[in-house]
């Protein structure tokens, strides 16, 4: 059976050309290469602050629908405290933090 010569072995169907078969480096590099070509020409949009803290308030309630990555997030954290805490400069931080605010 003759193969198609936009398909190879184990990726029939699959297309060879185009962006998206690229590997993720050489689309990188074109799309960065675009971006600065649209800010060059003044054509690249610019998120005003509230468009930016709609689109990060819409991105936190994605990421927070994910029970099991933020699991995974508060576990890191705690683990991170907790070796932070084994340090013992942190009992330290907290003593010269207090007697600073509590100059008169």
């Amino acid at each position: 059976m003759a193969q198609d010569k936009h398909t190879q072995g184990s990726n029939q169907g699959t297309s060879h050309r185009g962006f998206a078969s690229m590997d993720e480096e050489k689309q990188r590099k074109i799309a960065s290469q675009g971006g600065h070509a649209a800010h060059a020409k003044g054509t690249a949009h610019e998120f005003t602050p509230e468009e930016a803290r709609e689109a990060g308030r819409k991105g936190g309630e994605a990421v927070s629908q994910d029970r099991q990555h933020m699991a995974e997030i508060g576990r890191k954290g705690g683990e991170a405290r907790g070796a932070n805490a084994h340090r013992g400069d942190r009992s330290e931080q907290h003593a010269k933090a207090g007697a600073q605010s509590h100059k008169g």
